[in-house]
């Protein structure tokens, strides 16, 4: 059985796969809360870690010292051919997602999006090459920023149904700009995308995908846990090829 890591930049999520499929599943808000959970870390013998935190020292050799681990960067061995200019400074989380979604679409052009604290667009061509893509701010990020930036539009929590196109008050304006925008947004990249790529295949994953993947124009599969399925086919495939 695997343990499977995702260090974000707002919580961790940790799976247990058997066969590729999850059998566990469980989100902390740090890496103490992680490592105290030894009867979830216990049903492993292998684990892997990947984070868009640099700080992992500490928490990688006393997971460790229970269970093999590796962790995900730069020199780790993957399945598809990284031509990211800056692959140093790749984060684990787009990389691993897009691996995922090449062992479930191979020698395809594949759009990956994924979001959450920020709105990620990774791209792999059908030649198995990611070339890289596109941040910018998720929703959550965006509701934050305005209340943040300005000095009195009050912080407003998203919505889980729709909202009008035209905001009647200051809150609903907020709704309409920054749900609808998001919406038209990663519709635009997708048919900047499509006008590039011929048969490109779309996934949606992250914490919003849920809201956005029924409300988007677009056809487009939607994974919730296609990082964690990443970062596992990675330990698998590292376990297989060394």
């Amino acid at each position: 059985m695997n343990l499977v890591i995702d260090i974000g930049n707002t919580r961790i999520k940790a799976a247990l796969f058997q066969n590729n499929q999850i059998v566990g599943f469980e989100i902390y808000n740090s890496e103490q809360d992680l490592f105290n959970d030894t009867k979830f870390i216990s049903q492993a013998q292998h684990a892997i870690i990947g984070s868009v935190i640099n700080d992992l020292d500490v928490f990688y050799t006393n997971l460790n010292s229970i269970i093999p681990t590796l962790v995900f960067n730069v020199d780790t061995k993957i399945p598809i051919t990284n031509l990211y200019q800056t692959a140093a400074t790749l984060g684990s989380d787009r990389l691993a997602a897009s691996i995922g979604a090449y062992f479930l679409h191979p020698n395809n052009n594949v759009l990956v999006i994924d979001a959450g604290t920020c709105i990620k667009y990774n791209f792999t061509n059908f030649e198995n090459q990611y070339l890289g893509g596109g941040i910018s701010p998720g929703i959550q990020m965006k509701f934050k920023a305005l209340h943040q930036f300005t000095s009195k539009l009050p912080l407003v929590r998203p919505l889980n149904n729709d909202v009008d196109l035209i905001g009647t008050n200051t809150e609903s304006s907020i709704l309409s700009g920054v749900l609808n925008g998001s919406l038209t947004e990663i519709d635009g990249i997708i048919n900047q995308y499509k006008s590039c790529y011929h048969n490109l295949i779309c996934i949606l994953t992250g914490g919003d995908s849920e809201y956005l993947a029924k409300r988007l124009k677009n056809s487009i599969f939607t994974h919730q846990n296609l990082v964690l399925k990443g970062l596992n086919d990675i330990l698998n495939y590292n376990l297989e090829n060394n």
